[in-house]
Order: C-alpha cells, then sequence, then structure tokens
C-alpha cells in the first residue's frame, strides 16, 4: 500500500509493535541502534547501512558512522544523517528516543523478539516489508537449525548476565528460549522479573547442573566467575547465546560444544 508525499513515494508498514510506518519504496539509508539487527542487515544488504552504535561490534571491521549506545543515541545527528529508516528494539532501545525521531520526521521501525520464533519472524518481517530485500539464506538456515519443537530438558541451568551485583536471566528472554531447544531449562525462567538479581547463595542453593556464564554483557572469563560454581560452571559465547543474527546459524553446535565438553559427551 502506498502514498505519494511530495514527489518522494512512500509504502505504509506495520512493524511489530503495530506501529504504522511511512517507508521510502526503496530503501538506501539505514541507521540501526541494536546490535543484533546490524550485524543482520550488514550481512544481508551492507550498502544500506550509514550508522550504528558503539556496541554494533559485528561484523568486524564495520565501517559506518557511529551514533553513541543503544540507550543513548545521538538523536540530532541522527536526523541530520536523514536516513530512510531507523531500526530500534522494544527491549533494547528507549521509547523516548523513539518519540524523538518519530517527531523528528524520521521512519522508525520496531522489533520485537521474545523468544527464537518471534526473532525469526521479525527478521522476516525486517527484510520483506521494512528493507524490501530477499530473505538471506542465513535466516532459512537458522529457522532449520532452531525452528519446530523442543525437547526434553536433559539440564538445569542458571545463566548469569553480570556479577556484584550477580544478575541471571529470568522470564520471557530469547536466551531462555533457546537454551531451551538445546535441551536446558532454565531454572529462573518463571521468575517475575526478566533479569532479576540473586546472590550467590540463592544461585547455589537452586542447585544447577550448569551455570552458564556468557563473554557479554558481563565478560566473564577463565578467572572471573567459574571460580564461585566449580565444575557447574560453562563459560560460553554471548554472541551465540544472546545476538538473533546471523550468529543463530551456529548457535546450536557452538553452544552445544560450550555447555557439554567433549570429555563430558564421550562418558
Amino acid at each position: 500500500m502506498g502514498t505519494i508525499t511530495g514527489v518522494a513515494a512512500v509504502r505504509t508498514e506495520v512493524d511489530d509493535m503495530s506501529y504504522t510506518v511511512g517507508i521510502p519504496r526503496e530503501v538506501r539509508r539505514v541507521v540501526s541502534l541494536v546490535p543484533s539487527l546490524t550485524d543482520a542487515v550488514a550481512a544481508t544488504a551492507p550498502e544500506l547501512l550509514i550508522g550504528a552504535t558503539t556496541w554494533c561490534t559485528h561484523p568486524p571491521g564495520l565501517e559506518v558512522e557511529r551514533l553513541r549506545g543503544t540507550k543513548n543515541p545521538n538523536v540530532r545527528r541522527i536526523v541530520e544523517l536523514a536516513p530512510d529508516l531507523v531500526v530500534l528494539n522494544k527491549e533494547e532501545n528507549r521509547k523516548l528516543d523513539h518519540e524523538r525521531l518519530v517527531a523528528a520526521g524520521i521512519p522508525v521501525w520496531v522489533t520485537v523478539v521474545e523468544d527464537v520464533d518471534t526473532a525469526l519472524r521479525s527478521l522476516e518481517r525486517l527484510f520483506a516489508l521494512a528493507l524490501g530485500v530477499p530473505e538471506p539464506d542465513w535466516l532459512v538456515t537458522a529457522r532449520r537449525e532452531l525452528g519446530g519443537a523442543p525437547p526434553e530438558p536433559v539440564a538445569r541451568a542458571v545463566i548469569c548476565v553480570w556479577r556484584d551485583p550477580w544478575m541471571v536471566v529470568g522470564r520471557d528472554n530469547f536466551t531462555t528460549d533457546l537454551l531451551r531447544r538445546l535441551g536446558v531449562e532454565n531454572i529462573f525462567a518463571g521468575h517475575e522479573g526478566r533479569y532479576p538479581h540473586m546472590s550467590l547463595d540463592e544461585i547455589r542453593a537452586a542447585n544447577p547442573d550448569l551455570v552458564v556464564l556468557p563473554d557479554e554483557p558481563y565478560e566473564f572469563g577463565p578467572d572471573d566467575g567459574p571460580e564461585e560454581f566449580g565444575a557447574a560452571a560453562r563459560l560460553v559465547n554471548g554472541r551465540s547465546l544472546t545476538w538473533y543474527g546471523p550468529s543463530l546459524t551456529d548457535a546450536r553446535q557452538v553452544l552445544s560444544r560450550q555447555l557439554w565438553p567433549i570429555e563430558e559427551r564421550c562418558r
């Protein structure tokens, strides 16, 4: 569905938040304020990207203008760049910045990701409706790798995302669902908070089979985290665990190797 505004052809689409967005018929200039989506667009239509946050670390060597962070983007500079579309995420970005960009006349597409299925659908809609580009092969592969019903759990886990204070993954999280598809049950999936604070005693009292320690947002490492949990500790790749872009294609393989080292798989 399209209208004509001045001399520019504009089509109207509905984003994941059910906001109606007026988008140029041909999108040529995109700003992404979400690391996962920057990675996704760069792997699919790199010529479109003109700006991203300082946290957008993938793909390595991405040469676009940096526009501060996900929670404090340089809105004034984004407006000056006059992108055809700015891509946001409900969880990672602020409603205030969305409102400021819209008020300045910038088309904004908001994604909503709550689990693996919504991530796959959101990416499909982003490419087909917002950007108008063909579905990438990596998304087809991700759907094949992670789609379908999850298996019965074989392990119970606590997933830590910060320390001092300790924070864990709670309810309604992409990470919880991704691990569920690998046979790992998040012990705190039923918690009322999405990222609740937990003491070490509370984490240990949950008696987890695994304590998952990703290298982002907190950079857990061999000497920072595992010493608290002994044999249950598992250092994992944070991008494979929490990003919903091209890393989905091999997330199962990467995380399986890290959660169950070969010596355990051979027992």
